[in-house]
C-alpha cells in the first residue's frame, strides 16, 4: 500500500511539473523576439529562460557574459495589466547594481557591450495583477520569458591604420 501511494504522490508530481513546463517553457522564444531587422546578427542564446511565475514573484538567473560581445536582453510577461516586467542586472561578484528597468522608464529591453567576461544575475519580478483566463495555469500566475541574444561587438573607428 505504501508503495503505490508514493508511486501516485511521484506521477501526480511529475506530471505537475512537467505540465508547468509545457505551458511556459519556450514561451520566450514565441513571445520575447524582436523584429528582425536587416544585417543585424543576434543569435539567440542558450541562457534563456521561461517559467510559470506566481503574481509578486521574484526569481533570479545567473548567466555569463563575454568580453567582446553585445547582448540584448528582452523580458516579456502574460497579463492583463500588459507585458510589463520589472528586471534589475547585478554583477554577480560585487552585487553592484548595473541596470534597473524601473529607472529606463520600464523598457523591457535591454542592450549592452560587455568589457569583460563576468558572470551577471538577472532578476525579475512579476507585478501583481490579474492574468489572463487559461485553462492550462491558475489565475494567479503567469508566463515569463527572459530572452537573451549576443553578437560579436562591430568594430569601430579605424580598424587599421
Amino acid at each position: 500500500m505504501k508503495y503505490i501511494v508514493t508511486l501516485v504522490i511521484t506521477v501526480l508530481f511529475s506530471a505537475s511539473v512537467f505540465s508547468q513546463a509545457g505551458v511556459c517553457g519556450q514561451f520566450h522564444k514565441k513571445y520575447c523576439v524582436l523584429e528582425k531587422v536587416k544585417n543585424e546578427k543576434w543569435q539567440y542564446n542558450a541562457q534563456s529562460k521561461s517559467g510559470l511565475f506566481n503574481q509578486g514573484m521574484t526569481s533570479k538567473l545567473r548567466c555569463v557574459i563575454y568580453k567582446g560581445m553585445d547582448y540584448r536582453i528582452s523580458v516579456c510577461c502574460e497579463t492583463v495589466l500588459g507585458d510589463k516586467v520589472n528586471y534589475k542586472i547585478f554583477d554577480s561578484r560585487t552585487n553592484e547594481m548595473l541596470f534597473d528597468n524601473a529607472a529606463a522608464e520600464n523598457t523591457q529591453i535591454f542592450e549592452f557591450q560587455s568589457v569583460s567576461t563576468r558572470q551577471l544575475v538577472i532578476e525579475v519580478v512579476v507585478p501583481q495583477g490579474a492574468t489572463e483566463k487559461d485553462k492550462h495555469k491558475a489565475t494567479d500566475a503567469a508566463c515569463v520569458g527572459l530572452l537573451i541574444e549576443h553578437k560579436i561587438t562591430d568594430k569601430q573607428g579605424f580598424s587599421q591604420y
